[in-house]
């Protein structure tokens, strides 16, 4: 699913996301390090993988497809 970047902090590689209804999920380093991220800034779109009981398993950036 996708969402927007809220917050980072760069030396703990953790921080939290906003859904499209606005609900924060916060996730931790290794879903930041599963993505491949170097940086995150507020207001980036990303998007979410959760595992069943929502935990975050990995944050990526979106990008855009064209076919």
């Amino acid at each position: 699913m996708q969402a927007t970047a809220y917050t980072y902090d760069p030396e703990t590689r953790s921080g939290q996301v906003l859904l499209d209804d606005g609900t924060p999920v916060s996730f931790d380093a290794a879903a930041f390090d599963a993505g491949g991220l170097r940086l995150l800034r507020p207001g980036q779109r990303v998007r979410i993988e959760t595992e069943t009981e929502g935990t975050v398993v990995r944050v990526t950036l979106v990008t855009l497809q064209t076919f």
